[in-house]
């Protein structure tokens, strides 16, 4: 991501393993999207703070390092800024389904490029629709 556009609806990846984070923002680079990557939780909320009405999708790791886990950041992220997609994604077990609202998708890893690519084109739509 060079710069971001002005009307632009935002993708915001949310992960604190940078290989997996420079993976994830690549393959949404390639979407309608631009694209802001996050090592935590923190980071993301400042970045909404700042541009919440442009984000369009979340997609956000479920285990990040110390501080806000990724369910904490889509339960903030649902309640805050409602029209955004929340995806989260884990190695390890899914969250408790109850932990998570009916709007947010769970992506187990290694996921594939073309699930990602599926949901930001849900995000894209829903952004341009509202």
């Amino acid at each position: 991501m060079d710069r971001l556009h002005a009307d632009c609806p935002i993708a915001l990846v949310v992960e604190d393993d940078a290989e997996v984070r420079n993976l994830a923002a690549a393959v949404l680079e390639e979407t309608d999207l631009d694209v802001i990557a996050c090592a935590s939780a923190e980071a993301a909320i400042t970045v909404l703070e700042r541009s919440g009405w442009q984000v369009a999708l979340l997609f956000a790791d479920v285990r990040l390092g110390p501080g806000m886990d990724g369910v904490a950041l889509a339960t903030t992220v649902e309640r805050r800024w409602p029209d955004v997609r929340v995806v989260l994604t884990s190695g390890g077990d899914a969250p408790a389904v109850d932990s998570l609202s009916a709007q947010a998708v769970f992506m187990q890893k290694p996921w594939r490029a073309l699930d990602v690519l599926v949901q930001a084109e849900h995000a894209t739509m829903a952004a341009r629709a509202a």
